[in-house]
């Protein structure tokens, strides 16, 4: 075999060893049971959790309210308890709990199992951008519900407890009763919004990385996204000032944080491209 042929072999191998898997050229049929498989392993994951979940829901129902609790203790408040007006709602919410831990367990998997689906349809290239990120990812989701839980309802809970009088206040004393769907309820949305709100650095490098957003323009709109923040927390969080910039302020800093790692994004980018064009040439 000529020498040409030897070096044209040896390209096509290493371009295929670079290229995608083999599950890439699978027929349609192969990809929709593949994605099957995949579904099914989440949900079977996802019903598990709730299952053991569901023993402790209780236990877990008392982790969510310890906020509360502290600051009613800190607002000295005699009726310390919480309440509920429906026959069935105690039991349902002890569902929603069961549910809402078991999402945020099985998150990870869901995250893998999608990463297993498409990961043979990239190039190793791809693989190596993409990874990092599924592991980031779920780390940021935990640091935004710890921030909720830890920094945000005990601030916001003393804020608004504030609002109560005694008799001696007012002519008729205003006294909290909280039912627990609704405070379930507000804790899972502030949880959800702040792990979502934390996967900006994560969302806007991957733009970066992909062309469809600019470290430049994301500076030059910096004093809108500001704004929309603002805007934002205030729609989500409760209707105090306290938790609005609670939530606000971490987000400028992530986003923040989005501008340099697009940066860092891009520079890697024309790193790849440069040393692609200098292949070319040598090819050439």
């Amino acid at each position: 075999m000529a020498a040409g042929d030897e070096d044209l072999k040896d390209g096509s191998d290493a371009e295929r060893e670079e290229g995608p898997d083999e599950a890439q050229r699978m027929p349609l049929l192969a990809h929709l049971i593949e994605l099957r498989t995949r579904l099914l392993i989440s949900v079977a994951s996802l019903i598990v959790a709730f299952f053991v979940c569901f023993a402790f829901a209780e236990d877990l129902y008392e982790f969510l309210t310890i906020p509360l609790k502290n600051a009613m203790a800190n607002a000295k408040i005699s009726a310390n308890r919480m309440i509920f007006t429906g026959l069935i709602e105690g039991f349902f919410t002890q569902v929603k709990v069961a549910f809402f831990a078991a999402l945020c367990i099985t998150f990870p998997i869901f995250g893998t199992q999608i990463w297993r689906f498409i990961a043979p349809g990239l190039y190793k290239s791809e693989k190596k951008a993409f990874l990092p990120f599924l592991i980031i990812s779920p780390l940021l989701f935990i640091l935004g519900a710890a921030m909720v839980y830890y920094v945000l309802m005990p601030l916001a809970w003393d804020f608004l407890l504030g609002f109560q009088t005694t008799a001696s206040e007012t002519a008729l004393p205003t006294v909290l009763e909280p039912k627990i769907s609704e405070y379930l309820s507000l804790v899972m949305k502030l949880i959800f919004a702040f792990g979502l709100c934390f996967q900006m650095p994560v969302l806007l490098t991957l733009m970066a990385r992909a062309g469809l957003a600019t470290s430049a323009g994301m500076k030059a709109k910096r004093k809108y996204a500001i704004v929309g923040v603002f805007v934002f927390a205030a729609i989500i969080t409760p209707p105090d000032v306290v938790s609005q910039i609670a939530l606000a302020i971490p987000m400028i800093v992530l986003y923040e944080i989005s501008i340099v790692c697009a940066k860092l994004a891009e520079k890697k980018r024309e790193e790849r491209e440069a040393e692609a064009d200098r292949e070319a040439g040598v090819v050439g």
